[in-house]
């Protein structure tokens, strides 16, 4: 029912979006007087920020045209290297990439949002890197046939991806993928698997999340386990692929991502209103964009959503050592030669001050020297990875901390 109750609601939002749009050009156009006087610019732009707060979304696209590297910009070539039901893997590249330029694999969050969110973490990195992302499905496209996902399904798509790859591959996750990451590279570790990754950056990822805990970890721990069962769990409705399969709807991530910074929300919408009644497009323009990205969002798995709330923020199952893949413990000691880089914002709303961080403890195996931490400055959870900040100051961290580590892909032949 609560599908059900969210798409009728869509239904009706969308065709009152669509009304206020046409309005809101009505009232703006020139050939109409009354677009000049009294009220109508204001009402016009109240129109308009109710229309584009209402509009259904789709799947972006990354739409990333070109890179400007040493000021000459190179066009940017987007295609799928590997196809799986719940996830395919994205390759991006350029002509003036090096002949030996590193090979980096960008695992994007499985968490209500579609791997465009970090549009801009592939734009910085391919400038000097071959960049592959994990290119999530929305769950409710996925039919019941193609069977479940969760943690141990994740884990395995990330080893088959290094492996498609091959050695040397570096790979850097973003937040919540952050775990499985690590998880997969100790698994590798312990195989000493030809494939596994050369280099682990992890950013604002929840590896501890006893360390600073944030508003997200206070709703994980307050209720039991059943309760996310049996009160954010949904059955995808008919008329989608996925119809009859158990998911986190991608709303409900969204309402709650949306309430926890609510009135920062309510003043950019009222910016984004503001910037209309002057007449600055631009301005409304870019906070749009925004949300155009931050409101597409996607279902998750039932079992991977509930196993992630069990384990990850529940249980701490990784930094006790009690986490298991396919049945086996995962022993993070086993991390010997995948150098790891942790990165976090001084001002991360989503993973607290330490969480990440905590990888660099918990694996005992890996030489110091192997070992970085980076404190951004002055960034919130998104801007580790978007933004400014990112481009300027965390970015070539990275790259330094790539290069650094590359001598040992010839090490292992």
């Amino acid at each position: 029912m609560l599908y059900n109750a969210y798409e009728l609601n869509r239904a009706l939002l969308s065709g009152a979006s669509a009304l206020a749009s046409v309005t809101a050009e009505l009232l703006n156009n020139p050939a109409l007087p009354f677009g000049y006087s009294g009220l109508s610019p204001v009402i016009a732009s109240a129109l308009d920020v109710f229309a584009h707060a209402a509009a259904p979304r789709g799947k972006p696209a990354f739409g990333i045209a070109e890179v400007v590297v040493d000021g000459m910009a190179h066009p940017i070539t987007e295609s799928v290297v590997l196809r799986r039901p719940f996830g395919n893997l994205l390759r991006f590249t350029h002509p003036g990439l090096a002949a030996d330029a590193p090979r980096m694999l960008i695992v994007a969050p499985m968490s209500g949002h579609f791997a465009t969110l970090l549009r801009g973490t592939v734009a910085r990195l391919a400038e000097r890197m071959e960049v592959y992302i994990t290119d999530w499905a929305d769950a409710r496209q996925v039919p019941l046939e193609d069977g479940q996902f969760d943690l141990d399904d994740y884990i395995d798509y990330l080893i088959g991806f290094l492996e498609h790859l091959g050695p040397g591959t570096h790979m850097l996750a973003v937040c919540q993928p952050s775990v499985p990451s690590l998880a997969a590279t100790a698994v590798m570790g312990a195989a000493k698997h030809p494939c596994r990754p050369a280099s682990l950056t992890m950013m604002g990822g929840p590896i501890d999340t006893r360390e600073a805990p944030t508003s997200v970890n206070d709703v994980a721990v307050t209720r039991p386990l059943s309760w996310f069962r049996h009160n954010v769990i949904a059955t995808v409705p008919l008329g989608y692929p996925g119809a009859g399969r158990k998911v986190y709807p991608g709303f409900l991530q969204l309402a709650g991502f949306m309430s926890m910074n609510l009135q920062t929300h309510l003043q950019s919408h009222y910016q984004i209103f503001q910037h209309l009644v002057e007449g600055d497009g631009e301005g409304a323009d870019s906070k749009k964009s925004f949300y155009d990205e931050y409101r597409s969002v996607c279902d998750m798995s039932a079992e991977f959503y509930l196993q992630t709330i069990e384990h990850v923020f529940q249980k701490h199952s990784l930094p006790k050592g009690e986490f298991v893949h396919r049945g086996k413990p995962i022993d993070l000691g086993a991390i010997t030669d995948t150098a790891i880089l942790a990165v976090e914002g001084e001002r991360d709303d989503i993973s607290g001050i330490g969480q990440t961080k905590a990888a660099l403890k918990l694996a005992t195996g890996l030489a110091k020297s192997r070992k970085e931490y980076l404190l951004a400055p002055e960034v919130g959870h998104y801007g580790i990875f978007n933004g400014s900040r990112w481009r300027g100051q965390i970015a070539p961290v990275v790259e330094r901390f790539v290069e650094t580590h590359r001598a040992r892909e010839q090490a292992r032949g």
